[in-house]
């Protein structure tokens, strides 16, 4: 285990003085064409790590996010390398370049060229304030995928089919074992003394008469209200709609209407319409004259 740490820290080490010298080699080459563009001394310092700075962010990003973010740094890095590039072979074939006797903004002498190099090396530091953010803001953002372990029975689930499956192997079973019969002696009876000792009667048992259980008559459950208890006093009393001998005689002419002649008495005139006796006989009068009945 620390053969292999070991190891690793060598490759990043490694790794780390590389770009650390490809960095100082590119150094001159980005330095001279940002002062071509018309950066002053101090920017013409500084352009070199816009650039390959990046790149390096480009790469440790690469290495920590994954999927669709980890694509994109891999684009940024291409991107930015492959800026590098151009920039350095420009500065190849531009010997004036190096001692920066060009004139300012002039990096090709075709006019195309030149505006398209220029629209490059004054690009790459705006690009590299958005993409920077971006993959810092991607790489702070990033919740790695946690790692699933196997359960902690798994083991012991292995040694179990494997202990099953051992058990499972076919093993001579031994023969069963039958008595000689043959070798045991005869029974021989043997004969017990009965006891010639009278037994004591025991006293008999009567027995107990049970009880029949008395059954208690249950009042049943009234179905009719209860009535008031006490006087009702007169604000709590509903007023009954007073009813004009008209209206009376209406009323009991709808309810009598399918009445045979014999069924038309005070009584039940009363209990239909809930008037009074005396109002009742004389509804029940005016009903029989109507019919052409004899007065009551």
């Amino acid at each position: 285990m620390n053969l292999h740490r070991k190891g690793r820290a060598a490759l990043v080490l490694a790794l780390v003085a590389v770009v650390g010298m490809a960095f100082r080699v590119s150094w001159n080459a980005l330095r001279d064409i940002a002062g071509a563009i018309g950066a002053d001394d101090t920017a013409a310092t500084l352009y070199p790590f816009v650039v390959d700075g990046l790149m390096a962010l480009a790469l440790i990003a690469t290495l920590v996010l994954a999927g669709r973010d980890r694509t994109f740094a891999l684009r940024v890095l291409a991107a930015y390398t492959i800026a590098s590039l151009v920039l350095n072979y420009v500065h190849g074939l531009v010997p004036e370049l190096h001692g920066r006797l060009v004139d300012w903004g002039r990096l090709a002498d075709w006019d195309p060229a030149n505006w398209a190099l220029v629209l490059l090396a004054t690009s790459l530091p705006v690009g590299s304030i958005y993409f920077g953010s971006d993959l810092v803001a991607k790489v702070l953002h990033h919740r790695p995928t946690p790692i699933t372990l196997p359960p902690a029975n798994a083991e012991k689930s292995t040694n179990t089919e494997r202990n099953r499956s051992t058990s499972d192997l076919a093993e001579s079973a031994p023969e069963p074992i039958t008595p000689n019969v043959t070798a045991l002696p005869r029974p021989v009876a043997v004969g017990f003394i009965k006891s010639t000792i009278p037994a004591k009667p025991l006293p008999s048992i009567e027995p107990t008469p049970a009880v029949p259980i008395e059954t208690r008559a249950v009042a049943a459950e009234s179905t009719r209200p209860r009535r008031a208890t006490g006087r009702v006093p007169e604000a709590a009393r509903t007023p009954r709609p007073k009813r004009t001998p008209d209206e009376l005689l209406d009323e009991a002419r709808k309810a009598t209407a399918d009445w045979p002649d014999t069924r038309l008495t005070a009584e039940g005139i009363r209990r239909e319409v809930r008037t009074s006796p005396a109002n009742a006989r004389t509804l029940r009068d005016t009903l029989r004259a109507e019919r052409g009945l004899q007065v009551v």
